[in-house]
């Protein structure tokens, strides 16, 4: 069975529908280690301190923003847990579209969606629901400390969730040198080929067909020198430390009151024109007075210090 990597509830309306979240990928790509060829020992990596130069225990790392250059705020566990908690727990169906509206390249990794303890009716329900709309679900996800987008959509008898991009993590394509106008146009004879060509490459959808031939080509090397016995014995690494998984929220079947209360209700399309609405508009500058009273301050001590040092070596 695959790893569970994720346990939570799928929030639709006021209907919680307690899921587990798997891969529905794997790493096919070789994975190689590297060792230290004169005397086959693996080579590690370490958490170097930059200053001092020595190994750091993770139990003294923290996770720093940098604001501005060297300056950074600090954030532990409980900050990232705090930013939303229910977040964390759950999927949060934000609205319903129609799948051709979105576009392939705002789509990224899939994953599986599986019914929790408790949770099948709920599950089922959901899934033929999507399925006789034609929709597939957006919905707000955390996973591994980052928010998601995600679509929802039934694959036969499986949820598979599918993590997306944001709007602005799609680069504009108008900063590329792209052939326009009618100079740039093919003509006539060019089409006709191209389109026979096109026609002739026309084949059915088939994933077997297609293959990691690089991939192909590595292995059949490496298996020539196995059985030339070219091989050298490498003491194993220590295997990483299991992740774990969140806290399950099980609630459940409140269709009813969700759609009564929608009904007096503005129609909601995103988690971020809620906030919007509630929240004022942040100003341009995001340096706040106390912060530039610091660096103020930050800049005499240097100053000072300049100075003194320009007193002792005169």
């Amino acid at each position: 069975m695959a790893r569970v990597i994720w346990k939570g509830a799928i929030a639709f309306g006021l209907v919680n529908v307690p899921i587990v979240l798997h891969a529905a990928t794997r790493v096919t790509r070789l994975d190689f280690d590297w060792i230290d060829k004169r005397d086959n020992a693996p080579v590690g990596y370490q958490r170097i301190n930059k200053h001092t130069g020595k190994p750091i225990e993770s139990e003294n790392i923290v996770k720093g923003y940098e604001y501005e250059k060297g300056d950074y705020v600090f954030l532990s566990d409980e900050d990232f847990k705090r930013a939303n908690s229910a977040a964390t727990q759950s999927v949060d169906v934000l609205n319903f579209v129609k799948a051709d509206d979105v576009p392939l390249y705002y789509f990224d990794t899939p994953y599986y969606l599986a019914p929790d303890k408790r949770g099948a009716k709920g599950y089922a329900l959901f899934r033929e629901v999507l399925r006789e709309s034609g929709l597939i679900a957006l919905a707000s996800v955390v996973l591994h400390t980052r928010q998601y987008l995600a679509a929802i959509l039934p694959l036969d008898d499986v949820l598979m969730l599918v993590t997306m991009r944001y709007a602005d993590e799609i680069r504009d394509a108008s900063e590329l040198e792209i052939p326009t106008g009618k100079e740039s146009m093919p003509n006539a004879r060019e089409m006709e080929m191209a389109s026979k060509l096109l026609k002739d490459m026309t084949a059915p959808w088939d994933p077997e067909q297609y293959r990691d031939e690089y991939r192909d080509d590595l292995m059949a090397t490496i298996e020539e020198k196995i059985e030339s016995g070219r091989t050298h014995a490498v003491e194993e690494a220590d295997a990483p430390p299991r992740r774990q998984s969140g806290k399950v929220i099980d609630l459940m079947s409140m269709l009813q009151r969700s759609i009564d209360e929608r009904k007096g209700s503005p129609k909601k399309t995103s988690s971020a024109s809620k906030k919007s609405e509630s929240r004022p508009a942040r100003k341009a500058s995001k340096t706040p007075e106390k912060k530039s009273a610091a660096k103020k301050s930050s800049s005499s001590r240097k100053a000072a210090s300049t100075t003194a040092r320009k007193k002792k070596s005169a």
